[in-house]
């Protein structure tokens, strides 16, 4: 079907407002509902998108309402009662969800796409960089802001690649034909709907099976999934020292990681990290082994990774001067905040790091809050403040103590409201700050960029 217009329910998320750049720049009408306006939802507007903030059926702009010429695209995360979505059900418009729409273009290019518990949106804005700063070019659809493009979508007309972030939340990339992808790791994560690790784990044991023969598969050494991949699929493994993709000769100092890519493909000397973290390692590595599937030159690989800026709440600096440091970081599954608190460690080896996370849904702290004490106590202060509900509702028991509760003897730690965050990070001493968490404490991270400025002033 040709469609004129296309509406959004859920238009303000990073993975929809992707797709809704995409149609505002094929030139078709673009409306959407999101429950509050966002600097993302306002750049949408600014670009043609006609958005409203209410679930109401007589709000939808007329240009959307014939069924004949409209295409309606909706996240997960919206619940099913929702007033417009039961409407465009009920009058037989075409209604997809976001993941079905990403399932098409993978089959209409050759889509690199990364999948994994962590990992997923560095890895695949770095993939996207690499290919869109070279011959080759790409479209991407992404789940973060770029700080390279300062968006989370690439439009290239002329290029066959498309690069997609692979999410397994509700199993949405189970629609998905991938020409090759990463998977980068398989940590138990959305009990609430796989119920199961086994479930979980058998979800991306399902996601190789739909690679396009011919395509590759590029996985994580010691992933506890068995892949299983159709006849005429390649698979490599990659890690950070070892695998048939890897890094040997590491250098790090000075606020540089260098190192060799090895490569079955081709191996390249002296790859530079634009962001120069040790979880960018493996990230990189499998970029540019994706990079190198798509025909990417050694140079051009070499330029991309050290180009690479870095994505919005990915390991994002805010004040980095050699007295302090403050850092926010998306991570909301324990060993991302593992990964992550590591990382620090080995840029700032010997240095007091204090860490305030809010911990993201009820029931991801229900499941695995042994696991996130366990985590948060490789800081030297743990500050929490309550749990961000996202679209849960409270459970009894269930709150930010119970973490707490857990946190390994000695491990200094305090629990907080969100409202106090600022007043705690002034009367707090550190090196190395870093706010974790997928909610909406990265609200308050221009302020706390501004006291920390003001403490190494002092």
């Amino acid at each position: 079907m040709n469609y004129q217009s296309v509406y959004f329910i859920g238009i303000g998320g990073i993975g929809m407002s992707a797709i809704a750049r995409y149609y505002l720049q094929r030139g078709l009408a673009v409306g959407g509902y999101d429950k509050t306006p966002t600097p993302l939802t306002r750049d949408l507007e600014r670009e043609g998108a006609l958005i409203h903030y209410v679930d109401d059926v007589h709000a939808i702009p007329s240009a959307f309402l014939d069924e004949t010429s409209t295409l309606v695209v909706y996240t997960p995360a919206v619940p099913a009662e929702h007033t417009e979505l039961q409407h465009f059900l009920s009058h037989h418009f075409d209604v997809q969800k976001r993941a079905q729409v990403l399932g098409s273009l993978t089959r209409s290019h050759r889509g690199l796409c990364v999948a994994g518990t962590h990992g997923k949106t560095t890895t695949s804005s770095m993939t996207a960089h690499l290919l869109h700063q070279s011959h080759v070019d790409c479209n991407a659809f992404l789940g973060g802001i770029t700080k390279n493009y300062g968006t989370n979508y690439i439009l290239a007309p002329e290029s066959d690649y498309v690069v997609i972030e692979a999410d397994e939340f509700d199993r949405s990339f189970h629609w998905l034909a991938p020409f090759a992808t990463v998977i980068t790791a398989t940590d138990p994560d959305h009990l609430d709907i796989y119920g199961t690790v086994d479930a979980y784990l058998e979800s991306f044991r399902h996601y190789t099976e739909l690679i396009q023969p011919g395509g590759y598969l590029i996985i994580h050494e010691g992933l506890k999934m068995k892949p299983n991949p159709v006849a005429g699929v390649t698979t490599y493994t990659y890690n950070r020292t070892s695998g048939d993709f890897h890094a040997e000769n590491l250098r790090i100092g000075d606020g540089e990681i260098i190192f060799d890519f090895i490569s079955p493909i081709e191996s390249i000397k002296d790859i530079s990290l634009g962001v120069p973290v040790g979880i960018n390692i493996e990230n990189g590595i499998a970029a540019m082994a994706l990079a190198q599937l798509a025909g990417l030159t050694p140079d051009e690989i070499r330029t991309g990774m050290a180009s690479f800026r870095g994505v919005d709440r990915r390991f994002d600096f805010h004040v980095k001067t050699p007295s302090r440091a403050y850092l926010s970081d998306y991570a909301h599954h324990p060993e991302e905040i593992r990964q992550s608190i590591q990382s620090i460690r080995e840029v700032y080896p010997g240095r007091r790091i204090v860490g305030i996370f809010q911990p993201h849904l009820y029931t991801r702290t229900r499941d695995f809050y042994r696991e996130f004490a366990d985590a948060l106590s490789l800081l030297d202060e743990v500050i929490l403040t309550e749990i961000y509900p996202a679209r849960e509702l409270p459970i009894e028991g269930i709150t930010s103590q119970i973490i707490i509760d857990h946190l390994r003897p000695g491990v200094p730690h305090r629990l907080i409201r969100k409202a106090d965050v600022l007043d705690v990070v002034r009367s707090t001493d550190f090196d190395v700050l870093i706010t974790l968490g997928a909610g909406d404490l990265d609200n308050y991270a221009g302020q706390i960029a501004e006291i920390v400025e003001e403490k190494v002033k002092r």
